[in-house]
């Protein structure tokens, strides 16, 4: 693994059930792989990331997230072609997720698509432009 890469990422969840299948099939088409499972946290790997879901106990449901408060504004994850951010567009519309910004669209460095997990965390995949 390279100095200064993400090793694992811990999230938080108001729906252990509801936000492993979101992330589960969201992951999967990103290479991931299901690592564990129980009934407070579930998780996926890549062998060099892994993803963690977290059941959030209940005294500290509220208030719910929002990505302009103070903390994480989003994730973006890599992908190398604009092929591969337009398939897992047209899988996130099958599904009914909502694509933000009226779905992918290009920027100075990449081509990207964004959408929210079910306790709306915002979740980019890019891929580099021209690719």
């Amino acid at each position: 693994m390279k100095d200064g890469s993400l090793e694992h990422l811990d999230i938080y969840v108001s729906d252990l059930t509801r936000s492993g299948e979101f992330w589960g099939a969201f992951l999967a088409e990103l290479g991931y792989r299901e690592f564990a499972k129980s009934p407070t946290g579930w998780s996926w790997t890549n062998e060099e990331s892994t993803v963690f879901l977290l059941q959030v106990e209940p005294d500290y449901v509220d208030p719910p997230y929002h990505r302009k408060r103070v903390g994480l504004n989003h994730l973006a994850f890599a992908v190398s072609s604009k092929q591969q951010v337009d398939a897992l567009a047209g899988s996130l519309r099958e599904r009914g997720i909502p694509l933000l910004y009226g779905g992918p669209r290009s920027g100075k460095k990449s081509y990207a698509v964004f959408f929210e997990d079910p306790d709306r965390i915002k979740i980019e995949v890019a891929a580099p432009v021209g690719s």
